[in-house]
């Protein structure tokens, strides 16, 4: 267990790592951001994620249609994705040329963030919650500590330009809401159909198909908020 004691750690930056049980006892800390995934967070004796959850929930009500086992609230939920998506869309492409390829405040650049969400539509939704044991696309991309990355159909070595990644969108999104107007409860509740042996993802074995489905729109919801700071960042 790492400890730091009187270290001035001003403009420090902790990128994807977990920081389960930290506890800062008689810090200085102004100015700071935290996003991730965060839960049961004490601040001087306050539990402050409730308060949080409900504001988040009160900016942006995608989010409870999102944790809704309803199809018809889960089709709206993904509605409203695609939508919010669109809308970034145009305002990138009023951007400068290039944009889409540059990279802000560290994050992934529109474009690889969107080919990520080709990644998660493949794995997510194809292989658990249809049972396909298609390649994932070509163009999609996952996170470095994916293995196997070319066994199941990625390209590392792939730079499509924005339109190929939309189109491929596009396609993806019209599946998933034809899936949605026609999945029931009962099939959302039963056992995701992940197919047996390798690939990603390794641990949805044992999932239901509303959790597997509800992977794919949180992380639809959340690198949307990524895209749309990095887009602040480079329009500043």
């Amino acid at each position: 267990m790492a400890t730091f004691e009187n270290q001035d750690l001003t403009g420090a930056e902790f990128r994807e790592c977990d920081l389960t049980r930290v506890r800062m006892i008689g810090v200085v800390m102004q100015d700071a951001v935290i996003d991730g995934l965060v839960s049961n967070l004490v601040v001087n004796g306050v539990e402050v994620m409730s308060y949080v959850e409900s504001e988040l929930d009160r900016r942006h009500p995608v989010r409870l249609l999102m944790r809704s086992a309803d199809p018809i609230d889960l089709g709206e939920a993904h509605r409203q994705l695609r939508a919010s998506w669109a809308a970034k869309v145009e305002r990138l492409r009023g951007m400068p040329p290039g944009s889409e390829h540059q990279r802000g405040g560290g994050e992934w650049s529109a474009v690889e963030t969107l080919r990520h969400l080709v990644f998660v539509h493949d794995s997510w939704f194809r292989r658990c919650c249809l049972g396909s044991t298609r390649p994932f696309t070509a163009i999609g991309l996952a996170p470095d500590f994916v293995p196997d990355q070319e066994e199941q159909g990625l390209d590392r070595a792939a730079v499509p330009g924005l339109d190929e990644v939309l189109a491929v969108r596009e396609e993806q999104g019209a599946e998933l809401e034809r899936w949605l107007a026609t999945v029931s409860a009962e099939e959302l509740s039963a056992a995701a159909p992940v197919p047996a042996g390798p690939g990603w993802p390794p641990y949805a074995q044992g999932s239901s198909v509303l959790e597997c489905l509800r992977v794919v729109l949180n992380e639809e919801w959340a690198h949307h908020g990524f895209c749309v700071r990095a887009l602040d960042l480079l329009a500043g």
